[in-house]
């Protein structure tokens, strides 16, 4: 039984298609605030952290910026730069200090088209990531800051497996869109109510229970869809539970889904 990479994205494939990635890679150590892609850029590199976690950030042009998205070690940084020529307008840099494998994009992007296990894994990932993209962009416009820092403070905590987080407030703020005063005063709060010990770069989760309580419901929506990607029994579903909704009609024809010709 081949040993696990400590990413579970390489770890769900098959042992020779990991074997196949991993002879391409190279395990690297990844400091914070180290760069993985920069906005409207192909990046030379994908990489699967085995460790730390890597913050996806939209910026202004009045230099603001909020976090819209993360990953740990679920998924491969990277994944929609190998699915097609458009890069993002986002960023990525590393939140959280880690480790992962460095592979060549162009080899992945072969690995991509050769093999149809890989492809789907991957597009998996990007439609889970396409979701919580999603998702983030609402809870920053529609959500208050305390619930908002509640869901990104667990998002982090299941990654790292650790109630207590290496963070400063300054970069807190800046991942919820949030004035490091304004973050300071949640802190605070949250720690009168027993939910968190806060000090200078260094956050820890008290009550996991009552946090979770404290949080928007964002956070259960995004954990469900990320928990979902690695469940043991992945069938498709049953007829019974497709939709029932009658097909979209226009001047009398069923409009349906052309797969191939016939």
């Amino acid at each position: 039984m081949a040993k696990p990479t400590g990413n579970r994205l390489l770890d769900a494939i098959s042992a020779r298609f990991r074997e196949q990635i991993l002879s391409s890679s190279k395990h690297v150590a990844l400091p914070v605030r180290t760069q993985l892609y920069w906005p409207d850029e192909m990046p030379q590199y994908c990489h699967f952290l085995t460790g730390g976690i890597a913050s996806i950030v939209a910026g202004l042009d009045n230099g603001a910026s909020t976090e819209v998205g993360l990953m740990g070690n679920e998924g491969v940084v990277g994944a929609f730069h190998i699915i097609g020529p458009i890069a993002p307008a986002n960023e990525c840099f590393m939140q959280v200090p880690g480790s992962g494998y460095r592979v060549p994009l162009p080899v992945l992007r072969e690995c991509f088209k050769a093999e149809e296990e890989i492809r789907d894994r991957v597009l998996e990932l990007v439609q889970v990531q396409s979701l919580g993209l999603s998702q983030v962009a609402a809870c920053n416009k529609l959500h208050e800051s305390e619930p908002r820092l509640a869901r990104w403070l667990l998002m982090i905590r299941d990654r790292v497996d650790s109630d207590t987080i290496q963070i400063t407030q300054e970069f807190l703020g800046q991942m919820i869109g949030s004035r490091r005063t304004t973050v300071n005063g949640i802190l605070s709060i949250m720690e009168r109510k027993g939910l968190l010990h806060h000090q200078r770069g260094k956050i820890t989760i008290s009550d996991r229970r009552h946090f979770e309580k404290a949080a928007c419901n964002c956070y259960p929506l995004l954990r469900r869809s990320l928990d979902r990607l690695y469940e043991p029994d992945r069938t498709p579903p049953e007829a019974s539970r497709l939709s029932t909704k009658p097909s979209l009609h226009i001047a009398g024809s069923a409009v349906r889904p052309k797969c191939h010709n016939n």
